[in-house]
């Protein structure tokens, strides 16, 4: 059987595609969140896993944290450097999921959304989340493997077309 093997010149498209992506998702993500800090809070709390007062602090930061990675990735500027950063995000998102899900909350994860306790009898999301979340950080994976993409502010600065 015959492997799958990609030319060269389709890396640069790919990691295009994986860091337009990324950018809209952060972008949309801290969009939706950044109008309303408070609610934003309130979604972290809702995770029980640090003080009101440090919630608070993080679900301030977290929409902005979001909307200046989203501006990073869309710009094509330090594109291995920011897709590291998501990485790693994402990974916290997903272990807080996981928490959420482990200790029975009944929580909306706040990844696009003010989050937050669920109404009575609405059902949780969090395997689909975690799927969604898992599909995001094979887009940053590719990126932190192959970071050159075109239209870039990156290529710009290294010379590249």
């Amino acid at each position: 059987m015959e492997t799958l093997r990609l030319k060269p010149a389709a890396w640069p498209w790919i990691s295009t595609a994986a860091r337009l992506g990324l950018a809209a998702v952060w972008l949309i993500a801290g969009g939706l969140k950044v109008g309303d800090l408070a609610a934003s809070a309130r979604a972290v709390n809702a995770y029980e896993l640090m003080p009101y007062d440090a919630a608070k602090v993080v679900g301030a930061i977290q929409p902005l944290l979001e909307i200046a990675l989203g501006l990073l990735l869309l710009a094509g500027l330090a594109v291995r450097l920011t897709a590291g950063i998501s990485a790693v995000l994402l990974v916290i998102f997903i272990a807080g999921i996981v928490w959420a899900w482990a200790n029975g909350l009944q929580i909306d994860c706040g990844c696009f959304s003010t989050g937050g306790q669920l109404a009575a009898g609405k059902d949780t999301a969090y395997g689909v989340d975690i799927l969604r979340d898992l599909g995001f950080l094979v887009l940053a994976g590719i990126l932190l493997w192959r970071p050159r993409t075109r239209f870039s502010v990156d290529g710009v600065l290294m010379g590249e077309r």
